[in-house]
């Protein structure tokens, strides 16, 4: 398997790199801002909505059903209830930008 190089961005990162880029703009102020897109972004998908993003992507949620599965360190069936998980599909200009690096 190949090791990929990675860059993680977290999002105290985030805040100091627009700070930076934006030197006229308060650090607090971007960093309430960021915390409020992200809550937002948060409270769209907790309400079963839907984010989109022109040229980034967008975010929506998967609904998965109830199923019965296998615990595998014992044998035994379990029930797994239904459940939501969050989705990104990334748009076209995010996929291009990606594949031609």
């Amino acid at each position: 398997m190949r090791k990929v190089n990675q860059t993680i961005i977290k999002k105290s990162d985030l805040i100091n790199n627009i700070s930076t880029k934006c030197q006229h703009l308060d650090e607090r102020l971007v960093d309430e801002s960021v915390r409020e897109i992200l809550g937002l972004m948060g409270n769209v998908l907790c309400h079963d909505g839907r984010i989109e993003v022109r040229g980034f992507g967008s975010f929506c949620l998967h609904h998965r059903q109830a199923r019965k599965a296998r615990n595998p360190k014992t044998g035994d069936i379990v029930e797994v209830g239904a459940k939501a998980v969050p989705y990104f599909k990334p748009g076209k200009a995010l996929r291009e930008l990606v594949n031609n690096q």
